[in-house]
């Protein structure tokens, strides 16, 4: 059964996801000489002796990257996919348009060449320095942003078009103003509770607080997981990092939302 695009948690009214949660449940958690965890596929009710089994099975499985479940009873797309299998949740890998698809060649380039600060930790470097003065930014500063608008601004010159993207080095002043470029905003809820409105191609923002943010772009997208291309990064996952990575990461880690550029390209 396919991922119906919501959280699926208690009260829920579709009688046919519930039963088709229910009969993956008792066969996952092996109920049937355990009549008081065993659920009842014909009541169409999410109750709560469902949600303690859906808990149960989040504690004793792991998303495919190896990493607990988060147990709480819900079941968004990472449990889906536990439960389900990998093919019932949403899978996007091409872009919506030949200008995305240049952009993640150009970041997915970028990656390869392993760009990395010089000296370590200065925000400096020769591939930096470019990425921060196409922002139109003094070299020295958080640069992840910058990054972005560099590959953008790259795919738009070798196609002979417009960048469409905000020039800018701040991801919350670039979620501030990417509407009024045309662009699209997914919040972080609509993108959790349905992982098919996330594309390749789309970039992501990050708060953090205290006016500082994070930002990459999604290369892939696998139900609740994403693959990214990030520069300030590594393998820490952090927004000071020191190069350009390709990383994993859950969408609900996405705590801003994403930016879609494919309806002004």
């Amino acid at each position: 059964m396919n991922y119906p695009g919501r959280l699926i948690k208690m009260g829920e009214t579709d009688a046919a996801t519930v039963k088709a949660i229910k009969i993956r449940l008792n066969e996952a958690l092996a109920t049937e000489n355990d009549p008081k965890l065993r659920l009842d596929p014909t009541d169409p009710n999410f109750g709560p002796k469902m949600k303690q089994a859906v808990k149960l099975f989040q504690s004793r499985n792991v998303d495919s990257n190896g990493n607990p479940l988060n147990s709480d009873g819900k079941i968004g797309s990472i449990t889906w996919a536990v439960l389900f299998g990998a093919a019932a949740v949403p899978v996007s890998e091409a872009p919506a348009s030949g200008l995305l698809a240049e952009l993640l060649k150009i970041a997915a380039a970028e990656e390869a060449k392993q760009v990395r600060e010089v000296p370590k930790d200065s925000n400096r470097g020769p591939e930096v320095d470019q990425y921060l003065l196409r922002a139109g930014v003094t070299p020295g500063l958080s640069w992840c942003c910058a990054f972005v608008y560099w590959c953008f601004d790259e795919a738009a010159n070798v196609l002979g078009q417009d960048n469409p993207m905000v020039k800018t080095a701040g991801c919350l002043d670039h979620w501030r103003r990417a509407p009024a470029k045309g662009a699209k905003q997914i919040l972080k809820q609509l993108a959790i509770d349905n992982p098919g409105l996330v594309k390749p191609g789309m970039v992501f923002i990050m708060d953090h607080g205290g006016g500082l943010g994070h930002t990459g772009l999604v290369e892939k997208v696998t139900g609740g997981m994403l693959t990214t291309i990030e520069g300030n990064t590594d393998a820490s996952r952090t927004r000071e990092g020191g190069g350009v990575y390709r990383l994993t990461r859950k969408i609900g880690e996405i705590n801003k939302g994403f930016i879609d550029y494919s309806g002004v390209v």
